[in-house]
């Protein structure tokens, strides 16, 4: 029997007619925090959506498997109480919905048919997460980021994390639009939730958010594809050199 892991092969993806996703493939075994970088327009956003079940997109060919159990086909939230956690780049906006009943919700529907979330364990546990993220109490009484900044956003996403425990989670630019401060809280909630039993994929332009989370390995993608892999210190080189030497060198072999 296999290592669990999230696995991702030669998959091919589309929206309308575009390709987008051009046979890539990807594993991330649970206990790792793996990092995908590159340029915009790369793809990246969309192996996020495109995993998570985003219905705009279309898989034309390749798998995503789950610990060995394929998730294409599935309805989002069945991957979700699966086990697969998005956060997303630009969190929406829920209007009438407080982040307690949210959370709330999302949890109950990962128990055990006919098992019901105990009501003070629950707000125990979601405190203790809160706290941790410098959230203050009263969050939980406001709606799913309605005027949120975008620093409140992202701790929201990594408090669902935190209260979902889920097997694999991606994390979408979680770095996008924080303040230095804010990027140091969100990236402290991450790593509290690393290890052996889940595993991470943060996708992200950037070397700075890789200071703060620092990945087992680092892979580039390159036109719907990943074309190099390689330890924590490769994001170093591309953030002083870019990403253009990449292309040049390894895009052809990788096509």
């Amino acid at each position: 029997m296999s290592a669990p892991s999230l696995s991702i092969r030669n998959l091919h993806a589309s929206i309308g007619e575009k390709p987008i996703l051009k046979g890539l493939t990807l594993e991330i075994p649970k206990g790792e925090v793996h990092a995908i970088m590159g340029k915009n327009g790369s793809g990246k956003s969309t192996l996020a959506k495109v995993m998570a079940g985003h219905p705009d997109y279309t898989v034309t060919s390749g798998d995503v498997l789950l610990d060995g159990e394929s998730i294409l086909g599935l309805e989002p939230d069945v991957r979700a109480r699966l086990g697969l956690f998005l956060a997303f780049q630009y969190p929406m906006e829920i209007p009438g919905v407080t982040i307690a009943n949210f959370i709330r919700a999302a949890v109950s529907a990962r128990l055990p048919k006919g098992e019901e979330l105990d009501a003070i364990e629950y707000y125990e546990k979601l405190y203790a997460k809160m706290d941790a993220l410098s959230m203050a109490r009263t969050f939980t009484s406001r709606s799913v980021n309605e005027g949120f900044s975008g620093g409140e956003k992202k701790r929201c996403e990594i408090l669902q994390m935190a209260m979902l425990e889920p097997s694999y989670a991606v994390l979408d630019e979680t770095d996008s639009g924080l303040d230095i401060d804010a990027l140091k809280i969100v990236s402290a909630g991450v790593n509290a939730l690393r290890g052996p039993d889940i595993g991470m994929l943060v996708i992200t332009h950037y070397q700075r958010l890789l200071d703060y989370i620092v990945p087992d390995r680092v892979h580039v993608m390159s036109e719907g594809r990943i074309i190099l892999s390689g330890e924590k210190d490769l994001a170093l080189k591309l953030e002083a050199e870019g990403y253009d030497w990449v292309e040049q060198e390894f895009g052809n072999k990788a096509a």
